[in-house]
């Protein structure tokens, strides 16, 4: 630490798999104190028994999710809670003079009308919702800098939004007929307690492939919101989500019809520009392919770019780890912009092989 005063931190919702992530990320941060854990189902547990592979690295108890105490257990507050959860807390965090980062879905549309019209219900944040800065910093690090909210993306959006930005941003895609195929492992449904959608049970997961919410994923609302954002206009795109038999990965292969004939090099080229400086984006090569085995653990994103003449397309790829890049790494990630620290801080562990 070299005499550096450490950040307090806290995770709200600490017993779920993005709350464990980023326990085993946080515990062995360089700048940062965990100084508190909380959830409702296992108040009272040591954090060491509930998860034997932190054992002896803390002492830390299980409390009650209460907003106030949050507040006065920390200076930066991870919320990893179930969905309409954050809401109710924010506003209380924000005013005791905390930061947020936000890894639930609550704060990551800008608008309360499009959060109305996927959550089907009103936002009780407003306000927060307004001022929330959307935690990609590959896209948005000088205003996650300045910010008191940071709202984590959804993994599914992380995946297709580094895939396609460059693309985008470069006036190089259409905005129309844009395809976007995502395929995670299990952990992205979060651990699930006694309510587990049987899709998720082994039985039903192990050697099978399913599509779901076809059609209807809200973290197509996040693509849409940023992908526009880049462009400088409305984008619609065509999203399907699969489930695959993982514990933890995601794939994402974006199909993007082409404004400009282009090939794959000259591709390649915008992409490596668009990354350039980049810690955790890492462009392959021509004839290099992603893959989930190579992120696994890390917050890292693998991805390419090919051309197909043939359909005048572009077909983007992309691999990051759900709770990695697509989660509580990216969290992390975006804490060290929020205090000005190196973005590898905490970070640096490679991907686990094999």
């Amino acid at each position: 630490m070299g005499g550096t005063i450490a950040i307090r931190v806290a995770v709200a919702g600490a017993s779920g798999y993005m709350g464990a992530e980023l326990l085993r990320l946080l515990l062995v941060h360089p700048r940062v104190t965990l100084t508190g854990v909380t959830s409702e189902r296992l108040a009272g547990e040591p954090l060491g028994s509930v998860y034997p592979h932190l054992r002896g690295l803390t002492d830390l108890v299980f409390h009650d999710l209460d907003a106030e105490w949050l507040a006065g257990a920390c200076d930066v507050a991870f919320l990893a809670l179930p969905h309409m959860e954050s809401q109710k807390m924010v506003p209380v965090l924000r005013k005791r003079g905390r930061k947020v980062i936000d890894l639930s879905a609550d704060y990551r549309l800008h608008d309360a009308a499009d959060y109305t019209t996927w959550y089907k219900t009103a936002h009780v944040d407003p306000a927060g919702l307004a001022e929330a800065v959307y935690g990609l910093p590959e896209l948005h690090r000088k205003a996650i800098a300045a910010a008191s909210l940071v709202a984590s993306p959804g993994c599914y959006a992380a995946g297709a939004i580094l895939a396609t930005a460059p693309l985008l941003k470069n006036g190089l895609g259409r905005l129309e007929g844009i395809v976007i195929d995502g395929k995670s492992g299990v952990s992205g449904a979060g651990a699930q307690g006694r309510k587990v959608d049987p899709m998720y049970l082994f039985t039903e997961a192990n050697e099978n492939v399913q599509a779901y919410a076809i059609g209807a994923h809200r973290h197509t609302a996040e693509m849409e919101q940023e992908l526009s954002a880049l462009a400088g206009e409305r984008v619609r795109v065509s999203f399907t989500p699969h489930l695959l038999p993982l514990t933890r990965g995601l794939f994402t292969t974006a199909s993007v019809p082409l404004a400009t004939p282009l090939g794959t090099a000259e591709l390649l080229n915008v992409y490596r520009e668009f990354y350039a400086g980049e810690s955790f984006v890492r462009v392959l090569g021509e004839g290099e392919r992603p893959t989930t085995r190579a992120v696994v653990g890390s917050n890292y994103c693998d991805l390419t770019v090919v051309a197909d003449p043939r359909t005048g397309r572009a077909v983007c790829v992309s691999a990051l780890d759900n709770l990695g890049k697509g989660g509580s790494a990216n969290g992390v990630q975006n804490l060290n912009v929020l205090f000005g620290w190196h973005e590898r801080a905490g970070l640096e562990a490679p991907p686990v092989y094999p």
